[in-house]
């Protein structure tokens, strides 16, 4: 049951303190994207620096 409790706190983090793509914590975060939800507003997922590495992920901050 561990699974669905983390996956509730990926979703409803709120802060940077947080990596939706290894789905765990890291001082490292940076916003990525907005997740669409079923209702309700976007969520923002960040993604932290090796994560953002790994995958290629842009910071939206580094976009133009």
């Amino acid at each position: 049951m561990e699974t669905g409790t983390r996956l509730a706190a990926a979703v409803n983090a709120e802060d940077s303190g947080w990596c939706h793509w290894h789905v765990g914590s890291s001082e490292t975060a940076a916003l990525i994207q907005y997740g669409e939800r079923t209702s309700g507003p976007p969520v923002a997922l960040y993604a932290c620096a090796p994560c953002r590495e790994q995958r290629g992920l842009v910071p939206l901050r580094d976009r133009t």
